[in-house]
Parts: C-alpha cells; structure tokens; sequence
C-alpha cells in the first residue's frame, strides 16, 4: 500500500497507526476499550530516514501480562516499513501506546477518538 507523505509528526503518527492497525487485524479490536484494561505498554518507535525501523524501546512496560510487550514490538515490525521520514523534523521517532484488551487483542492510543 503506497504511504501518503505526512506533512508533520501528527499526521505521521496518525498514518503509522493505522498502518499497524491494517498489519494486525486479527490481534486488533474496533469500538470503546474495555475498563479495565489488561495491559498498557507504551512503545517509542524509532525509524531510519527511509521510515524503516531502526529501534523499539519499551517507555511503559506493564505490572501484568508482560507478554503484550512483545505483542506490541512483533506488531510494530510488521507493519514496517512506515514511508519515509527524512523530511520531518529529527529525531525520527514517535511514541505509541497500546490498549491490550483481556483477550491479548489491541487497540492504539491514537485512532481512540
């Protein structure tokens, strides 16, 4: 699927979601997330010029279900690479933050609008 250029980090963000959204379908889930959740890691994406990925760093790792960690990292390299970045602004990274459900099914903090 051809990346649309984003013109800032907010819209790359935005596109990378949704990219790993697609990559992931069937370990992802639609609609309001469940109270409470299972487990809530928060990934720091950091991607070469090309929008390959470069580094994960877990920023958040959750106190339970430790598992959806490598979830997370496994669904972010799946849906790499992510269009390139050379034209934003460095450094070339953004955070993200999944919404594990109790079925290990996620949703990304960013398309939970």
């Amino acid at each position: 699927m051809p990346q649309k250029r984003a013109r800032n980090w907010d819209e790359f963000r935005v596109s990378a979601a949704q990219r790993i959204t697609a990559a992931s379908r069937n370990a992802t889930y639609d609609g309001k997330p469940p109270e409470p959740l299972l487990a809530i890691p928060v990934l720091e994406i950091e991607l070469n010029g090309d929008g390959s990925v470069r580094r994960v760093s877990v920023m958040r790792q959750p106190s339970q279900a430790r598992d959806t960690v490598q979830l997370a990292i496994d669904a972010v390299h799946r849906a790499g690479p992510f269009g390139e970045v050379s034209h934003l602004p460095r450094p070339w990274k953004f955070t993200e933050v999944f919404l594990f459900a109790d079925d290990r099914r996620f949703k990304l903090r960013t398309l939970d609008f």
